[in-house]
């Protein structure tokens, strides 16, 4: 099987001493695991096509980090041949080969990793220059890391043939229609939502557009937040979901026109 085939070679890439100090710390295979997985959550299905992300940032604590000196430019091509072998095996469609990326960030602890995806438009007139495909839009895709500021493009439903649909949020007899990909939501005069609701947050939450899904996002906020009854950092929304800030709940709402 050409996956398990790839798993191994990325296992062998960390054998000997390099590979037993990792052991302790982030796995690489769980990294080509979790970054399929990341593939599979962000599908876009479209009229005759199922689209994925194309761009995998990997952030890594600095220790976890420093165990792959010497071998990260290998590391990261296995992983981009994973993510291909994968998007080939299931069918998706990308816009470019799939990339992989790898940052550091002093937030994580070690064993702790949080995977960025882009779904990016390739500009032809770069190809091939090594310069950064398209220009970057304003956007947040933290998986295992939720309120760390990732830098995103998505492409646009119209782009991917998909039906518009009408997102809204609905509190306190109020309906907001989310027509951008970012909505925060707090007690400031200068949030996209203001709720006049003393257990709020100034900045307390944001609504995020990703690929196809819509997320919230808690903000560090003082009184957290929940959604369907249960305390969350980041969750998952669906049409009727309810989110709760501080005294406040905000129900989800998503439809086709």
């Amino acid at each position: 099987m050409v996956l398990r085939t790839l798993e191994h070679k990325i296992e062998a890439l960390f054998e000997g001493i390099f590979g037993r100090a990792f052991r302790t710390n982030v796995q690489p295979v769980e990294l080509a695991r979790k970054l399929a997985k990341e593939m599979d959550d962000h599908r876009t299905v479209s009229v005759s096509r199922v689209y994925v992300p194309n761009e995998y940032t990997v952030y890594l604590s600095s220790a976890d980090r420093e165990q792959f000196v010497g071998y990260e430019d290998n590391l990261k091509g296995e992983l981009q041949e994973y993510l291909s072998e994968h998007a080939r095996r299931e069918d998706y469609a990308l816009l470019s080969p799939a990339r992989v990326l790898m940052e550091t960030d002093d937030d994580l602890d070690v064993g702790e990793f949080g995977i960025a995806t882009r779904m990016v438009q390739p500009d032809r007139r770069r190809a091939g220059t090594g310069e950064p495909l398209g220009e970057v839009q304003p956007g947040a895709t933290m998986v295992y890391k939720p309120g760390t500021p990732v830098p995103t493009q998505a492409v646009s439903a119209e782009e991917l043939g998909l039906e518009p649909e009408l997102v809204t949020l609905t509190f306190d007899g109020s309906r907001y229609e989310v027509k951008q990909q970012r909505v925060v939501i707090g007690r400031a005069r200068d949030c996209d939502i203001q709720l006049a609701d003393a257990n709020v947050s100034r900045r307390h939450a944001e609504l995020r557009q990703e690929g196809a899904s819509y997320w919230v996002v808690d903000l560090g906020s003082t009184n957290g937040m929940e959604v369907n009854g249960k305390r969350v950092k980041r969750a998952k929304l669906a049409d009727g979901d309810t989110i709760t800030l501080g005294s406040t709940d905000l129900t989800f709402g998503r439809e086709e026109h």
